[in-house]
């Protein structure tokens, strides 16, 4: 096992990361950036280095200070959580080069994965189904055309290197295609360094369900249950849950076998997570693998005990997994709120300040909040502009969705503006009681009006719990 591993990141991320570490007796070093400086990250690691200023190419996605920082103080290993440098294949070689290991799949997966068009084919080839859509990347706008007549519109333009809801447009006539098709070249060059772009149908009433799965070294390939990640604002995701309440055992149990095959069949080690969307009819269409943490991770804990950190860390330490899939147990429904410095009555401006008094009320069965602030912390402006993670969990989802409600309702925050009112209302929403929301309910909803409540979507497919 590793005695030092340094966690190349920040926030809530970072400090999660920490703690595993400390309760598995390995010593951890953070970096930070010159705005970090009094971040609680900092001040719970065991060791800590400046390695830049506030921007993040000169600090979080610096990879020469990183690995130069985890060489000079002995680290072992790097876990980069999520964002930044944690998809970043050359990274990844980077420390295999340096004799460090990154903590997450080697960089041909990342590579792999990372180009959603090779991820696409990837995905063909090892029998998940998949949106109908371009076979690859595009080379024009009237190849664009061409396929976008064959499978009928409306359709999304995708960059082919994009993630996290950017680089994305829908696009609805072939009259608009040549703009939006040039529109999402510009955006993926200037995003990600690529203006590669694809095409695939767009799944109209459709939720946003993805498996998790975790390999390693020795053969052991587990999947655990679904997230139901459907309430997003401009793909940007807002509550998540697990399980979906429109899943039924047997679609889980084949769900789960067919990113099992595939993660096998690919070779892929670590965690890692296979996106979906289930039309109405529950046919399910691969979106994309993300080769990393996920930031709901913790729902996923929540009903089934495993800590996916330490998992993590386990694997890339070449120690067995220490689970099997028949270890895996579905305990009751868990729910995350995303908690942000924003501004719902201004599109959801970011709100950067200084927090001048802080309550989370955690303390009871079956609440959990990850943070990386404390009162008097400061939200930066060259950062998410997340707050904290609010995680419930009960045995019937009708109890967890009201104790959330319940934990948004005596958590104070002063100094900043966030997004607090506009979680507990969209959870009041029928069509969220019910689960039958789907990943356009959100701007549905903003559009009709506070009071609207939007109820189209999938139907129901069990009434029992889990």
């Amino acid at each position: 096992m590793f005695t030092k591993v340094l966690v190349a990141n920040r926030g809530e991320i970072a400090v999660q990361i920490i703690r595993a570490l400390h309760d598995m007796q390995i010593s951890a070093v953070a970096v930070y950036s010159q705005a970090d400086r009094e971040s609680l990250f900092v001040k719970l690691a065991d060791e800590a280095v400046c390695i830049g200023g506030p921007q993040p190419a000169d600090s979080y996605l610096n990879m020469t200070q990183i690995i130069s920082t985890a060489k000079l103080l002995g680290c072992q290993a790097i876990h980069p959580g999520y964002g930044f440098l944690s998809e970043n294949a050359t990274f990844a070689r980077l420390c295999q080069q340096c004799q460090i290991t990154f903590i997450g799949p080697n960089a041909d997966l990342i590579d792999l994965m990372g180009d959603k068009a090779h991820a696409r084919a990837a995905m063909q080839a090892n029998q998940v189904p998949v949106i109908p859509g371009s076979d690859g990347v595009l080379d024009s706008a009237d190849q664009a055309v061409q396929i976008a007549q064959k499978i009928g519109y409306p359709v999304l333009l995708k960059s082919a290197a994009g993630g996290g809801g950017k680089g994305i447009r829908e696009v609805q006539t072939a009259a608009e295609l040549p703009a939006a098709f040039e529109q999402v070249q510009q955006e993926a060059k200037l995003s990600y360094g690529d203006a590669a772009v694809y095409l695939e149908k767009c799944i109209g009433q459709a939720k946003h369900i993805e498996m998790q799965v975790i390999a390693d070294n020795f053969g052991e390939v587990v999947y655990l249950p679904e997230r139901d990640c459907s309430l997003q604002r401009h793909h940007q995701k807002v509550i998540e849950e697990s399980p979906c309440g429109m899943i039924d055992a047997k679609q889980r149990q084949w769900l789960g076998q067919t990113v099992a095959r595939a993660t096998r069949k690919l070779g892929y080690t670590n965690t890692g997570t296979f996106e979906f969307l289930m039309d109405q009819d529950h046919h399910f269409y691969f979106i994309e693998m993300n080769t990393r943490l996920q930031v709901e991770h913790t729902i996923t804990e929540a009903v089934t005990g495993i800590e996916l950190v330490k998992a993590q860390i386990r694997v890339a330490a070449n120690q067995p997994l220490g689970f099997t899939q028949a270890d895996v147990k579905l305990n009751g429904y868990a729910i995350e709120c995303r908690l942000n410095a924003e501004d719902p009555q201004h599109q959801f401006a970011p709100c950067p300040g200084k927090i001048t008094a802080l309550y989370l009320p955690a303390g009871s069965l079956g609440v959990r909040i990850d943070s990386g602030v404390i009162a008097g912390s400061v939200i930066s402006p060259y950062y998410d502009a997340m707050i904290a993670k609010l995680i419930v969990s009960s045995q019937q989802r009708t109890t967890a969705l009201a104790k959330m409600d319940r934990i948004l309702s005596e958590m104070q925050i002063e100094g900043i503006k966030t997004n607090r009112q506009f979680l507990r209302q969209l959870l009041t929403q029928r069509a969220v009681q019910a689960g039958m929301f789907t990943t356009t309910f959100i701007a549905e909803m903003r559009q009709k009006g506070d009071e609207a409540d939007v109820t189209s979507g999938v139907q129901n497919a069990q009434s029992e719990e889990p």
